[in-house]
C-alpha cells in the first residue's frame, strides 16, 4: 500500500468520568503505567453491551450522531439504504462525548513492525488513564496480535472498551482510499477473526461494535456482516491526527467540531499519528471546562436505545 493510501485511510478514520476532571499534569509528569490499569480502578457491574436492532431485511445497523431524522452523518442516506440507524441526538443538556481511537495495523504490516515501526501508542493510553477519561478503542485483530499485552491491558481496564476495526484493515467497499478490497464472502470471517484475536490476547471488555476501515461501506457490506450481529459505528468529528505534526491544530479541529453526543475519531498508532497524545492533553480539560463528560460508545448507544 502506498504512503498516500495509508494517509488517506487514516484521515477518515488506543474510569468513570467525574463531575469535574482533574487538571492535566505537565507533559513529563509521572502517571499510571500504560501497561497496567491503576489499582484504584474497580470493575463495574457486568452488563450486556447495548446494540441497535437490525435494519430492513436484517441489514447491520449503523450508529452515528444525527441532527435530524433524515440521512446519516456521512451523507449516504437514511435507514432504508443503510440498515437500522441510530444516533446520539443533539440535546444540549446531554453534554457527553465519546472519544474513539482506531488502533490500526493492516495484515501486511508485520515486517514494518519487526523493523521497528511502532503502531501502538502506550503514552496515549497512559494519559487517558491519568486524566480519567473513558474511551472506546476500535482495534484491528492484527494490532492485537502484534501487541497482545497492551490489548489485554486496555481490554481489562474498566475505563476502556475494545471494539472491532476488522482483522485485516482492508476495505469493505471499493474504492476506499487505495485499500485492498475484501470480498463480501470473506467479510464476516474477517470480523470474527478479529474478535478471536482479542480473546486470545485476554481482553475482556470487548463490545459487539464495528468500525469500517476508512468508514467505507455500502448495503452489500451491511448485509455481509449481518450474521456477526455487530452494530456498525460511524463518527461526526474527524480529529485529523493522521500524520499530523501540530497537536494544537488537531485539538482545534476536535474542539470546533464537538457537539452533545459527538463521536470523535482519533488514532492510537504512534508512527501514523504522533501528536495525538499531546492533543488529548489539551482537548480533555477544555471540553470539561465546557461541561462535557467523556463516555464510551456503549454509553451513547444505551442512552439512544433507552429513549
Amino acid at each position: 500500500m502506498s504512503v498516500l493510501a495509508v494517509l488517506c485511510a487514516l484521515a477518515t478514520g488506543c474510569g468513570t468520568p467525574p463531575a469535574a476532571g482533574p487538571a492535566a499534569r505537565p507533559a513529563g509528569a509521572a502517571g499510571p503505567s500504560p501497561s497496567a490499569p491503576p489499582h484504584a480502578a474497580t470493575a463495574p457491574a457486568v452488563r450486556t453491551p447495548p446494540t441497535l436492532a437490525p435494519g430492513p431485511d436484517g441489514l447491520t445497523p449503523v450508529f452515528e450522531r444525527r441532527t435530524d431524522g433524515a440521512g446519516g452523518a456521512d451523507g449516504t442516506g437514511g435507514a432504508g439504504a443503510r440498515g437500522g440507524t441510530g444516533g446520539a441526538g443533539g440535546r444540549a443538556a446531554d453534554r457527553t462525548v465519546a472519544l474513539t481511537f482506531d488502533a490500526d495495523m493492516t495484515a501486511d504490516q508485520g515486517p514494518r513492525a519487526a523493523s521497528g515501526e511502532r503502531f501502538d501508542n502506550p503514552a496515549l493510553i497512559a494519559t487517558l488513564r491519568r486524566l480519567e477519561v473513558e474511551a472506546t478503542v476500535f482495534m484491528t485483530g492484527r494490532w492485537a496480535e502484534e501487541y497482545p499485552d497492551q490489548a489485554r491491558s486496555i481490554g481489562t481496564d474498566p475505563r476502556f472498551e475494545i471494539a472491532n476495526h476488522s482483522y485485516s484493515h482492508h476495505a469493505f467497499r471499493s474504492p476506499c482510499y487505495g485499500l485492498p478490497r475484501l470480498p463480501p464472502e470473506e467479510m464476516a470471517a474477517d470480523v470474527r477473526k478479529a474478535f478471536a484475536a482479542f480473546r486470545t490476547a485476554g481482553a475482556r471488555n470487548v463490545v459487539p461494535y464495528f468500525r469500517f476501515p476508512g468508514g467505507c461501506h455500502d448495503e452489500a457490506a451491511l448485509r455481509a456482516l449481518a450474521p456477526t450481529k455487530v452494530t456498525a459505528v460511524q463518527w461526526d468529528v474527524v480529529g485529523g491526527d493522521a500524520f499530523a505534526s501540530d497537536a494544537d491544530a488537531v485539538a482545534d479541529q476536535v474542539l470546533a467540531g464537538v457537539r452533545p453526543g459527538s463521536v470523535v475519531v482519533l488514532h492510537c498508532t504512534r508512527s501514523a499519528a504522533p501528536v495525538t497524545e499531546a492533543a488529548i492533553r489539551r482537548i480533555v480539560p477544555e471540553l470539561r471546562a465546557r461541561g462535557y463528560r467523556f463516555v464510551k460508545v456503549s454509553d451513547l448507544i444505551a442512552t439512544q436505545t433507552a429513549r
